[in-house]
């Protein structure tokens, strides 16, 4: 159901920005959410993602309920689609930071010095 599509991709910023327009439009930012709220909305979306795992579903499977993409995968979209909101709200240029920390993190100690976890 994710596959691929031939076609010209938007960069993400661009992604961020539309993903934001369609929140507006959709009356989601009549009140602006505070900061708490959206990483709150995140959190519950990342916990849809868990529920579904718990259901037995596996990493990959999708399926639809009356016309609702549902599914892990879905489930991780939607989080990154509520990040990417913000990031059009507030002009952040995700692909930069995205790309400053990849950077960073290629350099780090191996398990960052010891974590577990």
């Amino acid at each position: 159901m994710c596959e691929l599509k031939e076609k010209k991709r938007m960069r993400l910023n661009d992604f961020a920005e539309d993903v934001h327009q369609i929140a507006v439009e959709h009356g989601w930012w009549i009140k602006p959410p505070s900061f708490p709220e959206v990483i709150a909305l995140c959190h519950s979306e990342l916990s849809e993602a868990l529920e579904e795992y718990r259901k037995g579903k596996g990493a990959n499977e999708t399926y639809v309920i009356n016309g609702a993409p549902q599914g892990i995968p879905f489930e991780l979209a939607d989080v990154i689609l509520r990040i990417l909101d913000y990031c059009g709200h507030e002009g952040i240029d995700i692909e930069r930071c995205l790309e400053e920390k990849n950077n960073f993190n290629r350099n780090r100690t191996f398990m960052h010095g010891g974590k577990v976890i």
